[in-house]
């Protein structure tokens, strides 16, 4: 446990390459645990978790759960429509109450930047961002770092390639962060439109050359297209995008030949990737998938088990 001192886990931005590591190591301890006939240690003993979720998820939320519970923690959840927020209660007042009632962590998503900050300014508890808005989303990250380090053996020196909607994304946010102090370069990869102003400062490339970026790529992210916003106009239309930006095996032909496909979820099939694609050999998007359990794992102890 020497290294971590945090109350809470907010973002990638302020955590060094050292808390990173430590994150990393402790998941891999804990991913045996999933695979035993009694998927279950002690650690987190008599400690309750809330699970606070004001924007829809299923991973992310299923993912908590079952790290909790196999930590041997109590978990509750609370969404915004079966609570006093959807009665106009405000998020921190809930949080409050919730906090009353003598629990350890609060893990908050909500469609706001900011609100976990807000919450761990005012709360004894210890907070977890699962999702803000569209400024970070650190476990994802972490659980992408984990399973590229998993599948091969290092993130210093990579070129990894975040492609798609990277201006509404949270997850290539946490992911430039986290990367980026591991070392690895880092190319983001979509129209013009939907690129935000400045992202170079965060030290990276930008191009809209899918082409160029899967010859040259050890890993290829592709982000989730949000449909719910494209009636804003940053496409011009979905096939336009998904004939200049979506993956299918026919591009992929000059793929380095170990190459990941890496997606968050949920994929939109045949417009990000084509089918073959995501269910193909390159794609370890289920891997991410199991590897979350064991990252919510590792940092639910390291926030809690010396708490």
């Amino acid at each position: 446990m020497s290294g971590w001192s945090r109350k809470d886990l907010l973002d990638l931005q302020t955590l060094s390459q050292q808390e990173i590591d430590l994150i990393l190591e402790t998941a891999k301890s804990f991913k045996e645990v999933s695979t035993r006939e009694v998927k279950k240690v002690p650690a987190l003993r008599g400690k309750t978790v809330v699970s606070l979720f004001i924007e829809n998820s299923t991973r992310t939320r299923a993912s908590f759960e079952l790290a909790a519970k196999r930590l041997s923690a109590d978990i509750i959840n609370i969404s915004a429509g079966g609570s006093s927020i959807s009665k106009g209660e405000t998020v921190l007042d809930t949080a409050r109450n919730i906090e009353a009632m003598n629990v350890d962590a609060i893990i908050v998503r909500h469609s706001s930047a900011g609100v976990p900050n807000q919450l761990a300014q005012n709360l004894k508890a210890s907070i977890i961002n699962a999702g803000d808005g569209c400024r970070e989303h650190p476990t994802q990250a972490l659980l992408d770092m984990f399973t590229i380090k998993e599948k091969l053996g290092k993130i210093e020196g990579l070129r990894v390639a975040i492609i798609g909607d990277i201006l509404h994304s949270r997850v290539a946010r946490s992911n430039i962060w986290g990367l980026t102090k591991l070392g690895a370069r880092v190319t983001v990869c979509g129209p013009s439109t939907l690129m935000p102003v400045g992202i170079e400062k965060m030290g990276v490339q930008t191009t809209s050359d899918l082409g160029h970026v899967i010859k040259e790529s050890d890993v290829l992210m592709v982000l989730r297209i949000q449909l719910e916003r494209q009636r804003d106009n940053f496409l011009p239309s979905l096939r336009e995008y998904a004939k200049q930006f979506g993956i299918n095996k026919e591009k992929l032909n000059q793929a380095k030949k170990n190459v990941l496909i890496m997606h968050p979820g949920p994929t939109n099939r045949g417009l990000e990737l084509s089918a073959d694609v995501a269910d193909g050999e390159y794609s370890v998007i289920l891997d991410q998938v199991t590897n979350g359990v064991a990252i919510r794992m590792a940092v639910l102890y390291l926030l809690l088990a010396s708490a």
